[in-house]
C-alpha cells in the first residue's frame, strides 16, 4: 500500500478508498490509481480484505452520503399512511443508517418535479442514487424522469418495472402463492381459492396466479378452482362476489384484501368455521389473520444493498442486464384458519 501510494503521490487511505471504489475518490483519480497498481503487480488478499470489512462492520460508519427514496405512489402520504409502503421505507432507512448513509424523500407526482429539476437537486445535495418506492397498478416510471433513470444508480422495490427495466428487490411472489397453497392444503382444506385484482397481478407479471396453478396442478389437481378476480368490482357490488363463491364453493381463500371477511359475512359465511382466511401479504395490523409475511422491511434492507453496491462499482443508467433480489416470506399463524379433517 505504501508503496501504491508513493508512487501516485497520494496518501495511503487514499489509495485505499479508490481500490475499494469509494465514490468519495473522482473517477480520474481512482482509474489512475487502479492502473498503477496493475503496472506493479498490486492483487488483493482476499482473507485480509475480509478481516477489514468485520472491522469496518463492527462500528457505525460515519454520514459519507445520501440516498434518494423516491416515491412512485399517487398518494404524496404513502410513505406514512399506505397500508404496506411503509414497511419497505422503514427497511431503506433503517440499512441506509447502518451503512452511513442519510435519506432524502421525494414524491414523484409532485407537479414541480421534473427529471432536469430532480437531479439538480440530488447534486446538490451530495445523493450518489435513489430507490423508488410504492409503485403501485403500473410497471412503467414516470416519463418525466428518464434523465434520473440515466444519471443515477436507481433500484426499484416490491415490483419489476419495464419501462425502463431496472434492477430491483422484490418479494418473491411465486414461492409465496405456493407455499400459501401448500399450507392450506397441510391443515386440511381441498379446495383453495385465490381473490385478487387481476391488475395486481398483472404487475407481478402473474406470479401470484402461476404460484397458486403450479401448487395446485402438483398437489391437487382434481380440485382446482377459478380464480375471482373482480375484486374492485365486488367492492362496488358483493354480489359478484357472492356469484362466483357459490360457484367454485372454495374452503379457503387466500387473498390479499380484507373486505373479504366483510363479504363473507353478509353472506352468512363464519370465519374460519366455514371458510378459511390466509392473507398473502400478512400484516402487523391485523395479527388475528393467519398468512405470509412478505417481509417488506428486508426488501427494503435489500433494496439499499443493491444500491450501494452499484454506487461502489460506478454504475449509473439504465442496466442491459437488470439484476434481482428475491426475498423469502414466512408463514404466521392466525384465527383466520383451522385445521380441518383429513378428507380420503
Amino acid at each position: 500500500m505504501s508503496d501504491l501510494a508513493r508512487a501516485a503521490g497520494v496518501s495511503k487511505n487514499t489509495v485505499s478508498l479508490a481500490l475499494r471504489g469509494d465514490p468519495q475518490i473522482p473517477p480520474s483519480t481512482r482509474e489512475r490509481i487502479e492502473g498503477i497498481a496493475r503496472d506493479l503487480g498490486y492483487q488483493k488478499n482476499a482473507t485480509m480484505a475480509h478481516l477489514m470489512a468485520e472491522l469496518r462492520r463492527t462500528k457505525k460508519p460515519r454520514v459519507q452520503a445520501a440516498l434518494a427514496l423516491l416515491n412512485a405512489n399517487a398518494d404524496r402520504h404513502a410513505f406514512r399512511d399506505h397500508p404496506t409502503v411503509p414497511a419497505y421505507v422503514a427497511g431503506c432507512r433503517r440499512r441506509a443508517d447502518h451503512l452511513g448513509y442519510t435519506t432524502d424523500e421525494f414524491w414523484l407526482h409532485d407537479p414541480e418535479l421534473n427529471g432536469p429539476r430532480l437531479n439538480k437537486i440530488l447534486r446538490s445535495r451530495g445523493i450518489r442514487g435513489a430507490i423508488v418506492v410504492g409503485l403501485m397498478r403500473e410497471n412503467v416510471l414516470p416519463a418525466g424522469f428518464a434523465e434520473t433513470w440515466e444519471e443515477f444508480p436507481v433500484v426499484v422495490t416490491g415490483v419489476r418495472t419495464r419501462g425502463p427495466a431496472l434492477s430491483f428487490a422484490c418479494t418473491d411472489h411465486h414461492i409465496l402463492a405456493m407455499r400459501a397453497y401448500e399450507r392450506a392444503l397441510a391443515l386440511g382444506y381441498r379446495r383453495p381459492a385465490l381473490v385478487l385484482d387481476e391488475e395486481i397481478d398483472r404487475l407481478v407479471d402473474g406470479r401470484f396466479s402461476a404460484g397458486v396453478s403450479v401448487a395446485a396442478r402438483n398437489r391437487l389437481p382434481s380440485a382446482q378452482t377459478q380464480p375471482f378476480y373482480q375484486v374492485r368490482a365486488a367492492m362496488k357490488e358483493p354480489t359478484i362476489f357472492a356469484r362466483w363463491f357459490a360457484r367454485e364453493k372454495p374452503d379457503v381463500l387466500l387473498t390479499l384484501y380484507n373486505v373479504v371477511q366483510v363479504w363473507l359475512r353478509e353472506m352468512k359465511l363464519k370465519v374460519p368455521d366455514d371458510v378459511g382466511l390466509i392473507q398473502l401479504e400478512w400484516r402487523k395490523s391485523s395479527p388475528e389473520w393467519a398468512g405470509m409475511d412478505q417481509h417488506n422491511d428486508v426488501v427494503g434492507e435489500a433494496a439499499v444493498e443493491m444500491l450501494v453496491s452499484m454506487i461502489h462499482r460506478h454504475e449509473i443508467g439504465v442496466p442491459e442486464f437488470p439484476r434481482a433480489t428475491l426475498v423469502g416470506s414466512t408463514w404466521k399463524e392466525g384465527q383466520t384458519v383451522k385445521a380441518t379433517a383429513l378428507k380420503n
